[in-house]
């Protein structure tokens, strides 16, 4: 039996860690093309100021919205990011469920697609539109609010589920998709 707050980890799928990899590589290469191969008097300074400073912005500001875990308690999700947590009320949370296919042809509306995490707005024919944080899709936990979708990936999906019931009476709580 679960009680109190209980923290699951967020543990990354292979697809995120070659998208990941991928992306770094592809950027720094961006970075390093631009610092040692091409001329600066052809670029100018702005121009190279401002490629360096997208591709360091873009890597650095990927990495805060990491997702590091996820903590039930007290009638909250907090989403555990690198530096803060989002806190998600599950004071009107109707039904929870696991579907490792929730995600499965998704289109991403706004957000981060694979680069050290699967956050922001996403759509699909299955959930209509909905809020994710994720980095391996086959743990996905489907939280279904009035007016909203919520995906997480936790590491424990089965026990995450089981906190979800202790910290929701309310909600409908069960292992696998309607």
């Amino acid at each position: 039996m679960i009680t109190g707050n209980t923290f699951f980890g967020a543990p990354w799928s292979a697809t995120l860690k070659v998208m990941t990899t991928f992306s770094v590589v592809i950027l720094a290469g961006v970075a390093v093309l631009f610092a040692t191969v091409v001329p600066r008097h052809l670029l100018g300074g702005v121009p190279f100021t401002l490629t360096m400073l997208i591709v360091l912005t873009t890597v650095f500001g990927a990495v805060l919205f990491i997702v590091r875990g996820y903590e039930v308690g007290a009638g909250n999700l907090l989403i555990r990011r690198l530096l803060w947590s989002t806190v998600l009320s599950l004071s009107e949370l109707q039904e929870a469920w696991s579907d490792p296919t929730a995600m499965a042809r998704s289109l991403r509306l706004f957000g981060n697609g694979g680069l050290f995490v699967f956050a922001g707005l996403f759509w699909n024919r299955k959930l209509g539109k909905y809020r994710v944080f994720a980095t391996l899709p086959r743990n996905a936990v489907v939280l279904k609010f009035p007016q909203r979708a919520v995906v997480v990936t936790p590491d424990r999906p089965g026990q995450f589920l089981e906190a979800i019931a202790l910290s929701c009476p309310h909600a409908s709580v069960r292992r696998s998709a309607p």
